[in-house]
């Protein structure tokens, strides 16, 4: 009699079952001893998160710049004409020229020089001979002044252009030559500015000249308004 052959050892589920949780136990006891030491893979998705959020620092040449040279404009020159109101004397023509210089916004500083004749007809109607030797004397005078701007501000000319404006305050000290007479000076007043463009505006300017004056035997403090308008240029 044969006997039938022992069939193959085949493992039950249960210990399939047993056996991949060991495997898993073991491989996630050797990938927490990895990380621990500081040689834990890095998981490809994980790989893919931080090179997504990883920022690129593009490196550029840096190349030199050359920094334009802007006019600074603190220079300002003009003529000016207006009238020069001698007290006593009545009113005559006065020209002259002004320079100034802008040491802030607000503050500026003036160098002033103007002429004017002078006629003594009211006087020579009363007396003969007059008070000039001649029937005009030359009034020259050159002034020293600081000035600050009060009231920034803006004119419109029609309906689409507008134009800035200044006005200001101004005081200084000066000399007059008045018939061979030279007098100590103090000037006070206050101007306007109209610029016209970015190097060209217009003034207008009234300021009181006072200065002590002796002509008819009597040395008297005088007050002697003068008008003027003209052009500055900014440099």
């Amino acid at each position: 009699m044969f006997k039938r052959p022992c069939p193959a050892f085949k493992p039950s589920l249960s210990a399939t079952t047993l056996l991949a949780a060991l495997a898993g136990a073991l491989s996630l006891t050797l990938a927490t001893d990895a990380a621990a030491q500081g040689n834990a893979p890095v998981a490809p998705a994980r790989d893919a998160a931080r090179n997504q959020d990883q920022v690129v620092v593009p490196e550029v040449d840096r190349r030199a710049v050359r920094l334009p040279r802007i006019a600074s404009k603190d220079f300002e020159i003009g003529p000016f004409l207006g009238t020069y109101a001698v007290q006593n004397f009545g009113s005559s023509v006065v020209y002259g020229l002004r320079a100034g210089y802008h040491i802030t916004e607000d503050f500026f500083a003036e160098a002033t020089y103007g002429r004017s004749k002078v006629s003594d007809d009211t006087f020579r109607q009363i007396l003969p001979g007059g008070i000039f030797v001649d029937k005009t004397s030359t009034l020259a005078y050159a002034n020293l002044s600081l000035g600050y701007n009060v009231l920034p501000g803006e004119v419109f000319i029609g309906k689409g252009v507008a134009k800035a404006t200044q006005v200001y305050v101004i005081g200084g000290l000066g000399s007059t030559s008045f018939n061979k007479q030279r007098l100590q000076t103090f000037n006070v007043g206050l101007g306007m500015r109209l610029y016209l463009a970015e190097r060209i505006s217009m003034r207008v300017d009234l300021r009181d000249h006072i200065f002590s004056l002796d002509l008819l035997g009597k040395r008297e403090r005088t007050q002697n308004v003068e008008l003027t308008a003209g052009l500055s240029i900014y440099f």
